[in-house]
């Protein structure tokens, strides 16, 4: 399972060197290709269903792609090496890079399109209903929390597609904070005591839902997702990749249904959950966090990795 942290911490690692730099592509490229090399170096026969997109559309990490060394276990593998590249470009919070791998056919493999979510934690989890409306999943989350609504926080992304559901949360009387982008580090924080985040609404992207449900696998937690669709065709590409139904609601285990989950994602920049890469005089520090599902461990990492020796003064506890 640690295996998995080195892979995260490489590519945040070389995305953090262009934090605040404007350029969305260099960062995401430098991560790629940090991410790849780091799973070249493991023991497994990896499958990518979720990366960089087709072979025609990247040139490493795209769906189909075989990595890692070719010896061991074979496993599918769903990668996001920088999860807001918008985010590192301008040096905004709550970029991470995000892995998640399971026994082969246990990640679902989600196209590129979009998926209205509802994320909340263990406590809600088999208590809400996507089919609801929005005030009585909200009643529900705040009774599974022992709190009002008015103390209750959804996180939802600040697109134009969203200003009806902001009203009705609104008009519910819960709190929201509105993001930019980065909706799989929002969906753990929703899982997680003590970050301020209660739930997740809206719609975001379909492998980005995967992802959250692998970490929510691993956390206890609840995604409920359904392909929302801008044209038929979109319809029509999801029933080629042989779902059936692509107006069905999917439950965190359908979108994970694998045993063996293993879950892992470093900070790029710091936020809620996580610090980000931190450099400093002859070496630098990470913070990740790793899961697996079926053995019940949950890490919170956080590496030193010295560089240069005689530059390095004391290291720091925190």
């Amino acid at each position: 399972m640690l295996d998995f942290v080195k892979v995260t911490e490489a590519a945040a690692l070389a995305a953090a060197r262009l934090m605040g730099r404007g350029d969305n592509d260099a960062a995401d490229r430098a991560a790629v290709e940090a991410m790849r090399a780091a799973l070249g170096e493991l023991d497994i026969q990896g499958r990518v269903v979720i990366g960089e997109g087709e072979r025609d559309e990247a040139p490493m990490l795209f769906i189909g792609e075989v990595v890692g060394s070719g010896r061991g276990y074979e496993v599918d593998i769903a990668v996001d090496p920088v999860e807001g590249t918008n985010l590192v470009a301008k040096g905004l919070p709550n970029a991470i890079s995000v892995i998640a791998v399971s026994e082969r056919g246990g990640i679902l493999h989600a196209p590129d399109v979009y998926m209205e979510k509802l994320v909340v934690g263990p406590s809600a989890a088999g208590r809400v209903d996507l089919r609801w409306p929005v005030a009585r999943n909200l009643a529900t989350i705040a009774s599974s929390l022992r709190r009002r609504v008015e103390d209750v926080t959804v996180v939802i992304l600040d697109r134009p597609r969203h200003a009806e559901l902001i009203e009705e949360v609104r008009q519910a009387g819960a709190r929201i904070k509105l993001i930019s982008d980065g909706d799989v580090s929002a969906a753990i924080a929703a899982a997680v005591s003590g970050t301020g985040v209660h739930a997740v609404m809206g719609v975001g992207g379909a492998p980005e839902g995967v992802l959250a449900a692998a970490a929510l696998r691993c956390l206890g937690g609840e995604i409920q997702g359904r392909f929302w669709f801008r044209d038929d065709s979109e319809r029509e590409r999801v029933r080629s990749m042989g779902i059936p139904d692509p107006d069905r609601i999917f439950l965190t285990e359908d979108l994970v249904p694998g045993q063996q989950v293993i879950f892992s994602c470093t900070g790029i920049t710091d936020g809620d959950l996580f610090k980000g890469v931190l450099f400093f005089a002859g070496g630098q520090r990470t913070h990740t966090l790793v899961m697996g599902a079926s053995t019940g461990e949950i890490r919170f990492v956080d590496s030193v990795y010295v560089t240069d020796r005689e530059r390095v003064g004391p290291i720091r506890l925190f």
